[in-house]
């Protein structure tokens, strides 16, 4: 679905959509979802502090203590907000939103750091199925898939590259083989 170059120009766009509807990169932070939302918010944010020629703060946040769907977690909350977010417009990015319950929990985990201004979601691919009406404001790429299909992100913090698999059930078992 994406190559590097294409990973590249998506969050090209994506930077300059949010600094657009922000009116710049003023009161502006951006926070991503652990584990793959953090690397791609690492990099908005630095893409949109180049654009911007000023640091964008940005942090992340492990939602798992917030989840409804799983048990309860046996490793630290690696969550990472070292600036306020009272009063400010705070940019939730993950790599694909899918249900939408990990959203719900990042919302849930976000509030324990103050209350923003105005909550943003952005989003690398949106992929359907909704089960919660949740949207996201900014969308690298939307797709059309089954509910059974996978989107498998490949962000070179993790996999030594960058890509975006659209996966079938069967591709995904043989993957983890």
């Amino acid at each position: 679905m994406l190559d590097a170059a294409g990973m590249r120009r998506t969050l090209g766009r994506l930077a300059h959509e949010v600094l657009e509807s922000n009116g710049g990169g003023n009161n502006l932070v951006v926070i991503g979802i652990l584990r793959r939302g953090w690397p791609v918010a690492k990099r908005l944010a630095f893409t949109m502090a180049q654009i911007e020629d000023n640091t964008i703060p940005h942090g992340k946040l492990d939602v798992r203590p917030n989840r409804d769907d799983h048990a309860e977690m046996s490793t630290p909350d690696q969550t990472e907000v070292p600036f306020s977010i009272t009063d400010k417009t705070v940019v939730l990015v993950d790599e694909v939103i899918f249900t939408g319950r990990t959203i719900r929990a990042a919302l849930d985990a976000l509030m324990k750091f103050g209350r923003p201004r105005d909550v943003r979601l952005c989003v690398l691919v949106d992929r359907g199925h909704r089960e919660l009406p949740i949207q996201p404001d900014f969308c690298g790429v939307k797709l059309s898939t089954d509910p059974t299909d996978h989107i498998h992100v490949n962000l070179t913090d993790y996999a030594g590259e960058d890509s975006v698999l659209l996966l079938t059930s069967e591709e995904k078992q043989e993957l983890s083989l």
